[in-house]
């Protein structure tokens, strides 16, 4: 049977169709304006497309400006000032002007330099604790330079050795060889220049060091320093174990031999409440301090500046702290649940504004790659941070 049909009257034509329902009538007009709608949609892309397009001319265009402009007046300045005792018509005042004006330029190339260098919020992945929810969230966090990622939670006896995407690669329970409730809670994590794990221990009081090379099969831990109450560890750039005392106020470094024997032992007095601790790339180390602030020292162990005063920063509880790559640091703040990075050269740059909970440690990897420890939500967030440039066709 064939359907029946309408005839309707359009523009002076006759069409034929399927026959309409009085409410298919009425919603005619409204039919109309959404099947707009994916091409409206379209055309704002395409102005938002265009809009971005001529604001990077203008952006590129500037920067070249400047570069023309800076090349053209130094090539010319330079021999005239060479050839005449004096300054021509130039005075102090103008050249402090244009030395005040050149460095606060330098600051905005800085700037947008980072901006397009970095990305904010761009969530890869979430690794949950291998732990499960037996125990408490994720806290201290070590990033290897392959890649591997080292990972410890609040009250667990263990240390988890992960994949960068999230993967078991081994599991370390924390008991003592030959102790059968030797067990003992690592609040941090790291790894020594010779590949051993290394986590403070701040309940017992020390740091512990895994040898797998003992004789039983899998390995066991050996108990190389007391300390007052050890909360965040690191290894510096010279590999000397750095320990935060967090009740004593103070940073320990030092060596450790093969025969796991500490030596060359050095102190930095006077933190508040030091929790997390990485080595700087001068080969000194950065600390966090519980509701303050984060410090820089040299490997002399001389501070070298605190962050809210080099960067006008405020922190509100700072936590976990790293330096990656290129020498900027990374700084969780557990109070505000932001990330930002301090570059060595611009303003700090926020790289997770939203969505953590309770931050902990950090750590970057050479990929950039940010891992945080979220202990709020009891995983490891993995964001994007670091932009890289697209490589030609053809090129390595």
């Amino acid at each position: 049977m064939q359907p029946s049909t309408d005839t309707l009257a359009q523009g002076g034509q006759q069409i034929h169709g399927p026959r309409a329902c009085p409410q298919r009538r009425q919603q005619a007009g409204p039919v109309m304006v959404l099947s707009l709608t994916p091409n409206r949609d379209k055309k704002l892309v395409m102005d938002y497309t265009l809009e971005t397009s001529q604001q990077k001319e203008k952006l590129l265009k500037a920067i070249y400006t400047l570069q023309l402009k800076s090349i053209a007046t130094f090539q010319t300045a330079s021999p005239l000032l060479s050839s005449q005792q004096g300054m021509g018509m130039v005075t102090h005042h103008h050249v402090h002007q244009l030395a005040d004006k050149t460095k606060s330029l330098c600051r905005d190339l800085d700037d947008i330099k980072n901006l397009l260098h970095y990305c904010q919020d761009d969530l890869v992945r979430q690794i949950p604790n291998p732990t499960g929810s037996r125990y408490g969230g994720v806290s201290g966090i070590h990033c290897s330079l392959e890649g591997s990622i080292y990972v410890t939670a609040e009250a667990a006896p263990w240390v988890h050795v992960l994949s960068s995407t999230g993967q078991t690669l081994q599991a370390l329970p924390c008991r003592q060889t030959g102790m059968e409730s030797g067990t003992f809670l690592p609040e941090d994590v790291t790894v020594t220049r010779t590949g051993m794990v290394a986590v403070a221990d701040m309940i017992n009081g020390a740091v512990w060091v895994f040898n797998p090379h003992t004789s039983p099969s899998k390995g066991e831990w050996v108990k190389i320093r007391k300390v007052g109450s050890p909360r965040g560890i690191g290894v510096d750039s010279t590999g000397k174990i750095l320990v935060a005392d967090y009740a004593q106020g103070q940073v320990h470094s030092f060596a450790l031999d093969r025969a796991f024997k500490t030596s060359n032992i050095h102190s930095v007095p006077n933190l508040q409440g030091p929790r997390y601790v990485s080595p700087a790339p001068n080969g000194g180390f950065v600390i966090s301090e519980e509701c303050g602030d984060v410090k820089v020292f040299t490997s002399s162990r001389q501070l070298v500046c605190s962050l809210s005063s080099k960067y006008g920063h405020q922190f509100g509880n700072p936590a976990g702290v790293c330096v990656d790559v290129e020498g900027s640091i990374v700084v969780a703040d557990e109070q505000r649940r932001t990330v930002h990075l301090f570059p060595e050269s611009g303003a700090p740059v926020c790289l997770v504004s939203t969505g953590l909970r309770r931050p902990a440690g950090v750590a970057c990897s050479s990929f950039g790659h940010l891992f945080v420890a979220d202990t709020g939500e009891n995983c490891v967030k993995v964001f994007k941070y670091h932009v890289r440039p697209r490589q030609p066709l053809g090129t390595l």
